[in-house]
């Protein structure tokens, strides 16, 4: 029995940052001290705060230190683990004057979260079987195969609400219901685990299955139970390896234990699971795509009708989750479904993991219930827009979403809201942006992104995409005229209605939304050939301003083509056709005499 453990993140954020070598040093310190029979040290999972790793946690007490160095793991060891003293200087402060030791969970970023589908991230060791089980991990599947009917396990996740978390928002209990009733020839059924997290800024799936990777492993068992199947695929993405690693050690060990294979729980149900790597395609990401590559065949979308359920792997019915929605099966079957329906909203149940990026405070993974508004999340959970910039807007769903802008920062994050706003919750990714960004910009980044990730299969979005992506060019380059905007709104919408599969169809969205809530802009750089923001290389000029200048000429010494000019102590001027717009000047001076716009 440890008196104290020792928690150091093994997340990817924090493994870049160097953790994997800070959790050795901690081991030898320890062990150094005589302490190794004392003091447990713990790989975890992610803890949602990617900003400020690498982080530790040392429990009995809670200490959540950040920005942890080799440097500092002697000190820990011998002022916390050793006297018993809290090292204050590393200690997570919210704000710099605040001198009180605080615990992860009474943090403003953990206080208004509610850990679901994060429930074992950042708490347990993620490659030791028997840490999921002490904390009721497999519990749920011994429940279902020992005391319920399939229909009576569809019926709980029917009940709860839960829909599912990789974008569309199906009842995530009607697919099951439906691959377990439309088809019933005594043939195969598959289930299969949407693993492979493609949008830009988006890292909630593979935070879970680097953090707590048995929970997939144990909800996909319990659905094979409910809709007849016997085996199931994970489809994650190889530029995830720790993810995958870890899924690997998982599957080994639930093999070892009884838990997957022959004979669960001597029930006689068999189930198994393998993993399948994709190389990075973002349109594999759809169902009929992600089941046609792992057919080894190229991932191109099906046309439905047939739905999965009854035509899908193999041409066999299949139900297809995301990580997220997996997560939280266990959960309902062992709290029951009005636990997990009385969080959130009437239509938009249980909570949501969202990954924070952008102009945001505090970068990272949060878990919020349905119907947190958009500026709590990113005013008291991320701790707000830095640099004192003004909050201009949050772009949700990745390239398939929308950009919701400050009007709307009271709006209830949920499926329904922001699908009002032109939007969606897509998989969870949420970048949020300030008053320096241009949304024209933006809406051509997100573009730019679709167009090099379209499979090609259907003409709207091979060829829609690129002429849309055309248009933003020329606009953003001061060649864009009035009826480029109207052609761009109209083609938009037609993609909308006629592409293939649900990515080419939420391909517009980011140009409908920033049309509709950002047109003066999108206006701003027809008419008067300028960006607001200061964003667009080719409309921007760099100015001096007469009265601030010193005449300290930094600026024409630092310039790369020579095109500043002026006397020692007098006013510079910039050529305009000679001015590359690198901002070099602009950088160099030190009296904010340059400006951009």
């Amino acid at each position: 029995m440890y008196r104290s453990h020792v928690l150091v993140c093994g997340g990817t954020g924090c493994s870049s940052s160097g953790s994997g070598a800070i959790l050795e040093a901690f081991k030898k310190e320890i062990q150094a001290h005589g302490l190794e029979h004392e003091v447990a040290v713990v790989q975890t999972g992610c803890h949602g705060l990617c900003a400020l790793g690498p982080i530790v946690v040392v429990y009995p007490e809670s200490t959540f230190y950040s920005q942890v160095t080799l440097g500092d793991v002697p000190e820990i060891v011998s002022e916390h683990l050793l006297k018993g003293r809290i090292v204050d200087r590393l200690v997570y402060k919210e704000e710099e004057e605040d001198n009180s030791v605080k615990s992860f969970n009474d943090t403003d970023f953990a206080k208004k979260q509610h850990r679901v589908a994060l429930r074992n991230c950042g708490v347990i060791n993620p490659e030791s079987i028997d840490e999921y089980i002490g904390t009721r991990g497999y519990e749920a599947l011994g429940k279902v195969l020992t005391e319920m009917t399939p229909e009576q396990v569809i019926d709980i996740v029917l009940a709860s609400g839960l829909r599912g978390r990789g974008g569309a928002g199906f009842p995530t209990g009607k697919k099951w219901q439906l691959a377990r009733v439309l088809v019933q020839d005594g043939g195969p059924k598959y289930v299969c685990c949407n693993a492979d997290e493609g949008d830009p800024g988006a890292f909630m799936d593979r935070s879970v299955l680097e953090g707590d990777p048995h929970v997939v492993l144990e909800a996909m068992t319990i659905a094979g139970y409910a809709i007849g199947a016997n085996q199931g695929y994970i489809y994650v993405r190889a530029e995830y390896p720790i993810a995958v690693e870890r899924l690997n050690i998982a599957i080994g060990q639930a093999r070892e234990y009884g838990l997957l294979g022959k004979d669960i729980f001597g029930t006689g149900f068999d189930f198994d699971i393998e993993l399948r790597l994709g190389a990075g395609a973002f349109v594999c990401g759809e169902e009929t795509a992600l089941m046609t590559s792992i057919e080894g065949k190229r991932g191109e979308p099906r046309p439905r009708p047939p739905f999965p359920a009854v035509s899908g792997l193999f041409q066999r019915p299949t139900i297809l989750n995301n990580v997220e929605t997996w997560a939280n099966i266990p959960q309902i079957i062992l709290n029951g479904p009005e636990w997990f329906a009385a969080m959130g909203t009437e239509k938009s149940k249980g909570t949501k993991v969202f990954a924070l990026g952008g102009k945001i405070a505090n970068t990272g993974l949060v878990e919020i219930p349905m119907g947190t508004t958009l500026r709590e999340i990113v005013e008291d959970i991320g701790g707000g827009v830095p640099n004192g910039k003004k909050f201009k807007a949050a772009q949700t769903g990745g390239p398939s979403g929308g950009c919701i802008p400050a009007e709307h920062f009271d709006v209830q994050v949920d499926y329904e809201h922001l699908a009002e706003l032109g939007s969606i919750v897509g998989s969870g990714g949420m970048i949020v942006m300030d008053e320096d960004n241009c949304m024209v910009d933006i809406a051509k980044f997100f573009l730019e992104f679709t167009v090099d990730e379209s499979c090609g299969k259907c003409t709207p979005c091979r060829i829609g995409t690129k002429r849309m992506y055309e248009i933003l060019d020329k606009i953003t380059k001061g060649k864009g005229t009035l009826e480029d905007l109207d052609r761009l709104e109209a083609l938009a919408k037609y993609i909308k209605d006629n592409a293939l599969c649900g990515l080419g169809q939420t391909a517009p969205n980011p140009i409908l939304s920033t049309l509709k809530f950002f047109r003066k802009e999108y206006e701003a750089h027809v008419v008067e050939k300028r960006c607001p923001a200061g964003v667009c290389k080719s409309l921007l000029q760099y100015r001096i301003d007469p009265d601030k200048c010193k005449g300290c000429t930094a600026c024409a010494r630092k310039c790369p083509v020579s095109c500043i000019s002026g006397t020692v102590k007098q006013p510079h001027v910039i050529d305009q056709s000679k001015c590359i717009k690198c901002g070099t000047c602009m950088e160099t001076c030190k009296f904010g005499a340059i400006s951009k716009g």
